[in-house]
């Protein structure tokens, strides 16, 4: 059973999201907070799997909101939605720790898979929607782009294969992509982008593509 948190200013768009929720099976509705305050008081007390968190709601936002949950350290996930697909506040949402995002006009199915995603530890952001994301949001990346990746404490550990893969991640691939590119099974890739994940310190895929970025082992295109 997923447990999910609600959080969004706007009472009908938190009525559709609990119809939907409340017509599965294997989810449950923990509750429903209307701005960021409440709803990191409610994470703590309830530790839902999933927070479905809007971003502009008066008060405290769904980024900082997201940034105290994600620092908290508990297992809480957040799934961001937001209005458009590129919304100025995703990219930051994603840096604040979201494990993905989605637009609010989301077929159900989509939001549905996204939340299931996301609690089983995978990213929901398709690759290329994460890739064209960063690409738009490049200027907000840390300055210097003759930095050399491996001056990234971040990279030390991993192997020049977990590299090569973490550098594919990067560039919008999924694990099918990458398997046929290095001829590996695609079990075998799962198991590389899981040690990458746990070297790094990243919480799921979009975090590594965002470190991929970060180390400039992937340019702006």
């Amino acid at each position: 059973m997923t447990t999910v948190l609600i959080v969004d200013d706007q009472p009908m768009q938190r009525f559709g999201f609990r119809m939907l929720l409340e017509s599965q099976d294997d989810m449950e509705l923990l509750g429903e907070a209307s701005n960021g305050i409440e709803a990191v008081r409610m994470v703590d007390r309830l530790r839902p799997d999933v927070v479905l968190m809007d971003i502009r709601m008066p008060g405290l936002d769904g980024i900082e909101a997201t940034r105290r949950i994600v620092a908290s350290g508990d297992r809480t996930r957040v799934l961001i939605l937001t209005t458009f697909d590129l919304d100025d506040y995703a990219y930051a949402g994603l840096r604040a720790g979201a494990s993905g995002f989605l637009v609010k006009d989301a077929l159900p199915e989509e939001l549905l898979s996204g939340i299931r995603a996301v609690a089983s530890g995978d990213a929901v952001v398709a690759p290329s929607l994460t890739r064209r994301l960063l690409d738009a949001y490049v200027d907000h990346l840390p300055s210097g782009d003759d930095r050399s990746s491996s001056e990234d404490t971040r990279l030390a550990t991993l192997t020049e294969r977990e590299r090569e893969i973490l550098t594919a991640i990067g560039q919008g691939w999924t694990n099918t992509e990458i398997a046929a590119r290095f001829h590996l099974a695609e079990s075998t890739v799962k198991t590389h982008v899981g040690r990458i994940l746990a070297k790094t310190g990243s919480r799921d895929r979009v975090q590594a593509v965002i470190l991929a970025y970060d180390a400039r082992l992937v340019k702006p295109s």
